[in-house]
């Protein structure tokens, strides 16, 4: 593999397109940049939300995705993407993107707009499980190794990140890449912050079939599907904004208070996905992992929970870190078979801790019985 040392061709945008190979990458990779405003007493308090759409539509090609619609609250701004989502806090980007984007690309952007309105950088996290179809993907997302080495080589970010990368899980299975670069200022608050992510492969074929664009004869498809599956109920009291592609797929961004949730769907028969992401701060997830298995019921999911230390302090329990036995998930399947019970066996769990208190937890839950209700109350 030649060096990468300057990247010209990476600054000036151009990318080579990769041919379709009639497969779609569901997973998403993550981006979490964290700021925090300059010693200049001249810094914009409105932080990241003082950028333009112009300067998001910048980050946003940077990544080859494009901005659809957009909910706001007196927290946060989130946007439904072409691919995924984005959300904006005063402090805080998070930008998630699935297919063959170029996440990381938009870094260098980044910090070039937050320096205009000066604030600078703070934290940066990167993720993704890997992928199902790595030969799909475009530079630099061809190999995690090519991801770490376009972040320690770029000369626009190497030296303002200085991270490093960690792998969970087995490598022969289902398994989650991390780099994370921590130049935080810590005080003496509580850091308590954590995100819930649930991919969700092979997905039942009904509930897929919800996500069908010619399903529906209204005008506002979106929100049929979002009523339809019972995704509304994950996120109640909260603002919806959800999304439906034609001839298939769904995105919905949920915001309330200063959180978000999130979930995408790619329903094709063969490589059906769905994910839900939150940054909730509840003290036990156990009723919402639940509640979205049940939903779409799939054959195996993979889930990962990113927290700081304190963050983890305040749950009550933890699937991580259960034993095997307490850490199956048990759903009603619903439907016609309402009497019985869909058992998921959690297969693998790993985690570390990344710099100085970021918690990185990841499991594989796998569907191994299917039981009478009364068989399991």
């Amino acid at each position: 593999m030649a060096q990468l040392t300057n990247y010209e061709t990476d600054e000036t945008g151009s990318t080579m397109d990769r041919e379709y190979t009639g497969s779609f990458e569901g997973p998403e990779k993550t981006l979490e940049m964290c700021f925090r405003p300059s010693i200049s007493l001249n810094y914009d308090r409105r932080g990241l939300r003082a950028l333009s759409r112009s300067d998001l539509n910048r980050i946003c090609d940077r990544a080859r995705c494009t901005i659809l619609s957009s909910i706001h609250n007196e927290c946060l701004d989130a946007y439904v993407l072409s691919e995924s989502s984005l959300f904006i806090y005063p402090h805080m980007m998070v930008l998630k993107t699935c297919g063959t984007t170029t996440l990381l690309r938009c870094i260098a952007t980044v910090l070039e707009l937050a320096k205009t309105i000066e604030w600078e950088v703070d934290w940066v996290g990167y993720s993704r499980k890997n992928f199902n179809f790595p030969g799909d993907q475009c530079f630099p997302h061809e190999s995690f190794y090519q991801e770490v080495e376009y972040l320690e080589s770029h000369r626009h970010i190497a030296e303002r990140l200085g991270g490093n990368g960690y792998t969970l899980g087995p490598v022969t299975k289902d398994h989650w890449f991390v780099y994370v670069a921590d130049q935080t200022v810590r005080s003496n608050n509580l850091d308590t912050d954590r995100v819930l992510n649930i991919m969700m492969f092979d997905i039942d074929p009904e509930v897929a079939s919800v996500f069908y664009h010619n399903e529906y004869d209204c005008e506002n498809v979106g929100s049929a599907q979002t009523k339809r599956a019972g995704i509304d109920t994950l996120c109640p009291g909260a603002i919806i904004d959800a999304k439906a592609f034609e001839p298939c797929g769904y995105s919905m961004n949920a915001i309330r208070s200063q959180f978000y949730s999130t979930m995408h769907i790619t329903p094709e028969l063969g490589s059906s996905y769905a994910s839900f992401e939150t940054n909730q701060q509840v003290i036990s997830y156990t009723d919402l992992i639940h509640d979205v298995v049940r939903i779409f019921k799939p054959k195996r999911f993979v889930m990962t929970l990113m927290a700081d230390e304190d963050g983890l302090v305040e749950m009550i329990d933890n699937p991580f870190k259960a034993n095997s036995r307490d850490a199956k998930v048990n759903v009603h399947n619903g439907g016609k078979e309402k009497d019985v019970i869909l058992s998921y066996r959690r297969s693998t769990t790993a985690s570390i801790k990344a710099e100085e208190d970021y918690c990185c937890m990841v499991g594989n839950w796998v569907l191994c019985t299917k039981k009478i209700a009364a068989a399991v109350s």
